[in-house]
């Protein structure tokens, strides 16, 4: 990649492409550089990114309905996701528009338009797995489910552990595509999810094939680049499963290896993980639900003796925080998710609400709320959180829905989450997170987590991850600010 000691430099180019999926056939989708996934980033602590992004895509069409319903999909921006820089300027800001040409610039044939990003990565960043993708609200869903998602590496202390760094270090980037007669549909109604099933991609190839030698170490780092599915992984096959030895949540290190049969993720989640190949056969990485393989593994070859170690200690990404740190009552902060099925005419009728202690105000408040047309839905002209540099505080969050199937992650931007309960159990140990995988029941699922506000002031934003929702309006907006 081009660049220098400083600075990582690359062009992010988008626009329609014709790919060819191997085990799917050709699609015409929007990509980065014409590639499912993008190109993978790599920068270290006290680098910055460098990057220009060209809007190769058509104009937008013309839009008549509100900020929460899908518009705008060919603009785009750029998320860092679970990145801690900067949420303002040309960084990792949200509410920035990168706009294809108007109508009229394209019949006149101005050049396409070009923006740029500067993230400075704070010289103590964790290293680890993030990823970037387009996060402009109402166009979020289409693009992502057309492959629009890319890896970033942060490299660092823990690359330096001599077991990790003796073993191969592989992407394994899942996204989620919504294909239909060779395109990615338009999101036009609010059953586009359900309605067409989803093609599943590791490195943009259906179920691609992976060696590994018995005895042999791999480091995976798996990227949950799904808009609209959880995943439970395991990997299991002719001599039953493989332990996965996961190393990292969400890009932060553990102080040491966790030993799991399945791993959750949900969607925007990362996982680094250890596999050690076992008995030669054929094994396979599945996730519930779904009835073909995700990859496929071949443990095969001249086994290793003695097999690969792998590391017993870890240098942990970020210290945990304390509880005791929470001394101030209004530090406490309340999360729930909530639809409300039926209240709009049209093509997107259910009101995805996020509610609690700081909800969008209604229009009527002395209405009926669960009719109400504003009331707990993204309002980009109201800020729902305050939050004061230099603060730790306590949130929940929670979802109200009663079917599993469903499914709210919660994400906020800027800052990781210590994750310390889970619906009500204590976490032992604590787990840093930057986006929280919540599911349906009787009860939903609810956790705690505590948060500390460093560095960077700005708006920008915390919402569910299930992206149609997002687009739909469950998103709330956040201000950082000094105090």
């Amino acid at each position: 990649m081009p660049g220098s000691a400083s600075a990582v430099v690359e062009t992010l180019d988008v626009r329609y492409t014709d790919v060819d999926i191997p085990g799917y056939g050709r699609v015409t989708t929007r990509t980065y550089n014409g590639t499912i996934p993008g190109p993978t980033l790599r920068v270290r602590g006290g680098q910055v990114l460098r990057l220009t992004h060209i809007n190769g895509l058509p104009p937008d069409p013309p839009h008549t309905g509100g900020h929460n319903t899908p518009h705008r999909p060919n603009s785009f921006n750029l998320h860092t996701h679970g990145m801690h820089v900067c949420p303002s300027g040309h960084a990792d800001n949200v509410l920035r528009e990168f706009a294809p040409r108007t109508e009229d610039e394209a019949a006149a044939g101005a050049a396409e338009p070009r923006y740029t990003s500067t993230v400075h990565v704070p010289a103590d960043h964790p290293a680890g797995t993030y990823w970037y993708h387009p996060h402009l609200h109402g166009s979020i869903a289409e693009q992502i489910v057309g492959g629009m998602a890319g890896v970033i590496i942060v490299e660092g202390d823990v690359d330096e552990v001599p077991e990790i760094g003796a073993a191969a270090d592989l992407v394994v980037c899942i996204n989620e595509l919504k294909i239909k007669d060779g395109r990615i549909p338009a999101f036009t109604a609010g059953n586009w999810v359900t309605g067409i099933p989803s093609t599943f991609t590791v490195n943009g190839t259906v179920n691609p094939a992976l060696r590994l030698r018995p005895g042999e170490v791999q480091r995976w780092r798996v990227v949950a680049a799904t808009a609209f599915t959880s995943l439970r992984l395991r990997v299991s096959g002719d001599h039953g499963s493989l332990p996965l030895h996961q190393i990292a949540q969400d890009g932060v290190t553990f102080p040491r290896p966790v030993t799991l049969d399945q791993l959750d993720l949900a969607m925007g989640n990362r996982a680094d993980i250890l596999i050690r190949g076992g008995a030669p056969g054929r094994y396979e990485l599945r996730s519930h639900a779904m009835a073909a393989p995700l990859m496929t593994i071949e443990v095969t070859g001249a086994p290793l003796r003695p097999a690969m170690e792998l590391p017993t200690s870890l240098p942990p990404g970020r210290p945990f925080l304390d509880e005791k740190s929470v001394s101030h009552p209004g530090n406490d902060r309340e999360v729930v998710f909530h639809t409300d099925p039926g209240v709009f005419p049209g093509a997107f009728p259910n009101a995805f609400r996020v509610l609690g202690t700081h909800p969008t105000p209604a229009a009527d408040p002395h209405g009926d709320l669960t009719r109400d047309p504003a009331y707990g839905l993204f309002d980009p002209s109201h800020v729902n959180h305050t939050l004061r540099l230099g603060t730790v505080e306590r949130w929940t969050v929670r979802t109200d829905e009663t079917l599993p199937a469903h499914s709210h992650p919660f994400h906020l931007h800027t800052n990781q989450v210590l994750l310390t309960h889970r619906n009500g159990h204590r976490l032992d140990p604590p787990v840093w997170h930057d986006t929280v995988g919540l599911t349906g029941g009787s009860p939903g699922d609810s956790v705690t987590f505590l948060v500390a506000y460093e560095h960077f002031t700005g708006h920008t934003i915390a919402h569910c991850h299930q992206l149609q929702h997002e687009d739909l309006g469950m998103m709330q907006t956040v201000h950082y600010v000094r105090t």
